[in-house]
């Protein structure tokens, strides 16, 4: 037996802020919300589908340095150079982190400055 990821939970200063950005990256809705401000978003199918939900936490708690862990995402319906241009639209921003800009990535923060990256392959959609 083994465990798969159900949800991936990201603390962050303004939660409706990162639903809304990440809801337009991922195509996802909001499943659900708690009193304490949190917000879990995901697929339109909901919980416990191949794809992970994501819980936005609020938290004041300043962020110490890099994250350990980075989201990567993949287009699914246009190329890389669209979708990048896309991504910046709705609020994303390049990041520098030292790449030598022959990696066939691109690197870019949220709007609270958590790091991602967009891959160059395209994926069918879940």
């Amino acid at each position: 037996m083994a465990c798969r990821i159900s949800e991936l939970v990201l603390d962050c200063h303004d939660p409706e802020r990162l639903a809304r950005f990440w809801c337009e990256v991922l195509d996802f809705v909001e499943l659900d919300r708690e009193e304490d401000g949190s917000i879990e978003i995901g697929p339109r199918a909901g919980f416990g589908g191949p794809q992970p939900t994501i819980v936005l936490g609020r938290s004041d708690d300043p962020r110490r340095g890099k994250l350990p862990l980075h989201f990567d995402v993949n287009a699914t319906d246009r190329d890389q150079d669209a979708e990048l241009e896309r991504l910046l639209a709705i609020g994303a921003r390049r990041a520098d982190v030292g790449q030598s800009g022959e990696e066939p990535w691109h690197v870019l923060t949220d709007p609270e400055g958590n790091e991602f990256c967009l891959l160059r392959a395209r994926l069918d959609p879940v």
